[in-house]
């Protein structure tokens, strides 16, 4: 690998941590709550501020961006909260009808724009390999700042601090990476490390997963010429696979033998 790929490789490795660090201990949370399509839908109403504000003619990495994408994703996450306390035993379909509004919502603000089925796909697979370290500053500060939240305050969190703090999240990362990155960094991890009892170690081996299938997608996309974000969701989906069979139930196996 020469010095121009490993060039394109590091900024995108570093948008890959940041992207993880908070979406590891959320999507923990996430599959415990039993609301997994959540960051899909904020994801997809945070793309949607983005697109209204293109739309609007504002610079794309503009300040004015970023808070149409927080202020939309804070609004749905403040409807998802009240849709929760009022209607929690269908709250899973809301999440997901939330979605859909918002795709389409966002296919007809787009409908007259000729580079529209353009900006579609950089919203859905994201243009992981093309971030610079410049882009990655603003993502890496609100990053910490919902890390820090979290660990912080992780047992007291809930209702619509929860949403927010999720908001906040999931907006850094979907203008980095796409809404299928956002998705699969979220809940492929936290499925891979289910069955481990113990926090701390779920937590860690989630890291583990999540930095080794980006680091593997973004390794065999520049060397066979293929879309980023969609080799990086295959290759998380296969380093879960074989952490959960390999690794996991090894060590279930060997606790059960004790």
């Amino acid at each position: 690998m020469n010095g121009f790929e490993l060039g394109i490789i590091a900024p995108a490795f570093v948008a890959s941590l940041i992207v993880l660090s908070t979406h590891v201990p959320l999507g923990t949370e996430v599959l415990r709550r039993g609301i997994i399509f959540i960051d899909l839908a904020i994801a997809q109403v945070a793309g949607l501020g983005v697109i209204a504000a293109d739309t609007m003619g504002w610079e794309a990495e503009g300040w004015m961006v970023q808070i149409a994408a927080v202020s939309a994703a804070l609004l749905a996450a403040s409807i998802l909260h009240w849709t929760d306390k009022r209607w929690p035993e269908v709250q899973e379909a809301l999440i997901g009808v939330s979605f859909v509004l918002a795709a389409t919502a966002g296919i007809l603000v787009l409908s007259g724009n000729p580079h529209g089925g353009e900006h579609l796909k950089e919203l859905l697979v994201g243009q992981i390999l093309w971030v610079n370290f410049d882009q990655l500053l603003p993502a890496a500060l609100i990053s910490i700042a919902v890390l820090a939240a979290w660990l912080l305050m992780r047992d007291r969190v809930s209702g619509f601090g929860f949403y927010a703090m999720f908001a906040f999240a999931v907006t850094a990362s979907v203008q980095l990476v796409g809404i299928y990155l956002v998705f699969a960094s979220l809940i492929i991890p936290a499925l891979a490390t289910r069955r481990i009892n113990r926090h701390g170690i779920r937590i860690a081996c989630g890291y583990g997963v999540g930095i080794l299938g980006c680091l593997t997608g973004l390794v065999v996309s520049v060397i066979a010429d293929l879309p980023a974000g969609a080799v990086i969701v295959w290759c998380l989906a296969v380093v879960a696979i074989l952490f959960a069979r390999f690794v996991v139930s090894s060590v279930s196996s060997f606790n059960e033998s004790d």
